[in-house]
């Protein structure tokens, strides 16, 4: 499948993929947008959007997105169940295409209640497996999902996510393998803290023969204090934050807690480079895209491939 995408093509060239991750804002600013963006040009080979995170009011993922195309980043649009019924996402998904997006990142999104606006009606018309097939039939079938022929198809490159970590932790790897069937080209994890877990999951996807019909890429995020590991742990649904991140955070100085989070990143990017079934990591350096540079240099993940 040929999108246009160049994180396609990274990942079918065989490098090692970094991919990236920008907040909008909490209103329309869109220097706030093209300020972050800036962080991540030249040291990312695509920059995921995401689409009213945690269930609060942001500039949406396809505005954003365009402003990143202007700025010369490639972007990857994501698309969550929560706000949408099928007529909306099918219509702003060739409104995206018809814009130059090529990647779509298909979630189902945190729940109403978790948000800004708690009484607000979750739509959830189609579930995140729903999404990435309607996609792939749009996309390969160039059909809409009641069946009738569309005018000019959205060639994407179809995007998941997945939490390696969830309980029950056996059923991880199935769930895994249910995207893939539904048509999913590549994958991006949760933050991992956890990596013996970790090479567990990836062991068993392995085995199952996953990791080569999709890409994989590892889900990492920088610790930047001891309150930010001990949230994650303790009121963060489905997130597994070993006992030993937190105390190497809390032997060194509290104001060197952010380059100790740093420091654990780069290692995992290291571990994962190695690890056989992972084809590249998902930087999440949530509102601190200003590191994203330093972390990239660390990792010796510079500089950026070109393809063509």
């Amino acid at each position: 499948m040929k999108s246009g995408s160049n994180l396609e093509k990274i990942l079918e060239a065989g490098h090692f993929a970094f991919t990236g991750e920008l907040g909008p804002p909490r209103g329309a600013n869109a220097e706030e947008v093209r300020k972050k963006a800036a962080f991540l040009k030249g040291n990312v080979d695509s920059v995921n959007i995401t689409d009213n995170q945690t269930a609060m009011v942001r500039m949406s993922s396809w505005a954003s997105c365009i402003l990143l195309l202007q700025e010369g980043i490639e972007p990857n649009y994501q698309m969550v169940c929560r706000d949408r019924n099928r007529l909306a996402m099918q219509s702003d998904i060739l409104g995206a295409y018809a814009h130059g997006i090529r990647n779509i990142l298909c979630l189902s999104g945190d729940h109403c209640k978790f948000g800004d606006h708690p009484q607000a009606k979750g739509v959830f018309d189609v579930d995140s497996m729903q999404l990435i097939a309607m996609v792939k039939q749009m996309r390969d079938e160039e059909k809409f999902l009641s069946g009738a022929e569309l005018d000019g198809a959205p060639k994407m490159f179809i995007g998941a996510a997945a939490n390696p970590f969830a309980d029950p932790f056996e059923w991880r790897v199935h769930r895994l393998a249910k995207k893939i069937a539904a048509g999913v080209d590549f994958i991006q994890t949760q933050c991992i803290y956890n990596m013996e877990k970790f090479r567990e999951y990836i062991k068993q996807a392995n085995d199952m023969g996953l990791t080569e019909k999709a890409y994989v890429l590892a889900g990492v995020t920088p610790m930047k204090s001891v309150g930010m590991a001990k949230y994650m742990k303790n009121k963060v649904p489905g997130m597994d934050v070993p006992d030993e991140i937190i105390q190497r955070l809390q032997g060194v100085d509290k104001k060197k807690q952010g380059e100790e989070g740093i420091k654990i990143a780069v290692e995992q990017i290291e571990e994962f480079k190695e690890m056989k079934g992972v084809a590249g990591v998902h930087l999440m350096a949530i509102e601190w895209e200003h590191k994203v540079p330093e972390i990239a240099e660390m990792a010796k993940v510079l500089p950026r491939p070109k393809v063509d």
